[in-house]
């Protein structure tokens, strides 16, 4: 998995230097794959043009603007104190994340970590990555369920994954514990159906929409808000499930897309689009 990551981030880093070498590049929008890794790149790009960082950030503040919701800490925590009101009498709960070292993605654990630490309870059996991979994911779950014999919450960092990893507790027959998860159509249509005890914090992807508008502001030579340009980050409950269902989109598609109010939507965004 360490080596997946590094070899995505060579990417990308390569990929800005082969943008700034061509000269035809006016604005870059970048939402680094790792923190540290991209710092150095960003750096020598802020040095050429202007730069708008989203989504994941790095450690410089060079960029004109980062943009991102108000933040991994909320995300995490939000979660993990649904998961510990819904374990009044504790119990054992399983943490699944994506990948190290994404500034996020930390923060989100970092965050829950210290929750769960706090209630005596909570019994946090397991910190697993999953390198954000279904199948991976799903045979982490069934080898905690044979290892410790009842998971009472699974708290994820990311939602890609969810779905795969209720499968399962479908697949020996055991009881669906109660789940965190994000904005993506898979997830969201499992808890309807199956009536979870579920949460799902967000971290919107309507950034990328952001980011464009960011990069129209610069180039017409208005100001753009910054540092940082903080965004909405709403929550799904069981109250406002139905609100972000899209029964007719693909399972990955995430319901905080951004994209409602776009031409060919939801026509061309849909299952048979895909």
């Amino acid at each position: 998995m360490e080596w997946g990551r590094k070899g995505k981030d060579d990417k990308q880093i390569a990929d800005i230097d082969d943008l700034l070498a061509s000269d035809k590049c006016d604005v870059l929008m970048v939402t680094p794959n790792t923190t540290a890794a991209l710092t150095p790149a960003v750096e020598r790009a802020c040095e050429e043009l202007p730069v708008i960082v989203f989504s994941r950030g790095v450690a410089t503040e060079c960029p004109v603007t980062f943009i991102t919701p108000i933040g991994g800490y909320a995300f995490g925590a939000q979660a993990a104190r649904f998961v510990v009101d819904a374990l009044p009498d504790g119990g054992n709960v399983l943490a699944l994340r994506i990948s190290p070292g994404v500034d996020v993605l930390e923060t989100r654990w970092s965050a829950a970590e210290r929750i769960f630490a706090e209630n005596d309870n909570i019994n946090v059996i397991g910190s697993e990555f999953t390198n954000d991979d279904r199948a991976i994911a799903k045979s982490i779950v069934e080898d905690y369920l044979q290892r410790f014999g009842k998971i009472d919450a699974v708290w994820m960092d990311a939602g890609a994954t969810s779905a795969a990893a209720i499968e399962a507790f479908e697949d020996i027959g055991a009881e669906i514990p109660v789940f965190t998860g994000e904005d993506q159509q898979d997830f969201l249509k499992k808890w309807k159906e199956e009536g979870l005890t579920a949460i799902a914090p967000t971290y919107p992807t309507f950034q990328w929409r952001t980011a464009i508008i960011a990069a129209e502001m610069i180039l017409k030579g208005e100001d753009v808000p910054g540092p940082i340009w903080y965004l909405p980050q709403p929550t799904i409950t069981n109250e406002n499930l139905d609100e972000f269902l899209q029964a007719d989109m693909p399972p990955q598609h995430y319901a905080l897309c951004g994209c409602q109010d776009m031409e060919g939507y939801p026509e061309n965004w849909g299952e048979e689009a895909n």
